[in-house]
């Protein structure tokens, strides 16, 4: 890479995470680390985020990527493959030739009759709900060079970070949700009983532990009930 390509990458890396900094959801920003991937990545001719869910469900971003789709749909379908092995454990999965691949058996012949020889996947995040990788195909083999997972390992931690904010997001907006509900049923409750918040609390506290249900869940039933 010469030092005008250098600098215009690193330039473009720059206005990428400014862009990704934006207001953006989730979905927007890693249709953008996708889009970023085939601009800046030689040899990329496809390119999306696949996230894996409970019970084998799986979505693709971008969502009208329909070659990607179905790359990862044969993977799920066959259990196995760089994108999956990304996902749930390899940090950086590398195929020069889909034609030469024994790793995968069925997924390997299956991207060949595509017309894909080559694929990189990043691992981007892992809990016990999602796992995620960033996945580039080529429709060549023997493509990527060193800068190709330099370039795509920073793309990835891009698009981690952004599924990690917009998990932190839901849980706070979760926690926000939960603290509502239970300080709306110690109203009506300290209304209803006239006692104070802290004996309103424990009541309800107290029916939670009796019955074995969440206290948010012993909170709603009191605000389903308030009339």
């Amino acid at each position: 890479m010469t030092f005008l390509e250098k600098r215009d990458l690193a330039a473009r890396m720059a206005e990428l995470a400014r862009t990704l900094a934006g207001p953006r959801n989730l979905n927007e920003v890693l249709a953008g680390v996708a889009s970023a991937a085939l601009e800046l990545i030689p040899g990329v001719d496809t390119a999306g985020v696949l996230l894996i869910g409970k019970e084998h469900t799986f979505e693709t971003v971008p969502k009208d990527a329909s070659l990607t789709n179905e790359l990862h749909r044969l993977q799920m379908q066959f259990d196995e493959g760089p994108c999956v092995q990304a996902a749930l454990g390899d940090l950086i999965v590398r195929t020069d030739d889909f034609r030469e691949e024994t790793r995968w058996p069925q997924y390997a012949p299956a991207c060949v009759q595509i017309g894909v020889l080559s694929g990189l996947s990043f691992k981007l995040y892992t809990s016990d709900r999602t796992a995620g990788a960033l996945n580039l195909f080529g429709f060549q083999p023997n493509i990527w060079r060193g800068e190709a997972e330099t370039i795509g390992a920073i793309l990835a931690a891009h698009a981690a970070a952004a599924i990690l904010a917009s998990q932190e997001g839901q849980q706070l907006e979760a926690a926000l949700s939960t603290r509502d509900r239970i300080g709306q049923a110690k109203g009506i409750v300290m209304e209803r009983y006239k006692v104070d918040d802290v004996q309103a609390f424990e009541m309800l506290r107290q029916i939670s532990q009796d019955s074995n249900t969440k206290l948010v869940e012993v909170a709603q039933r009191v605000i389903d009930t308030r009339d």
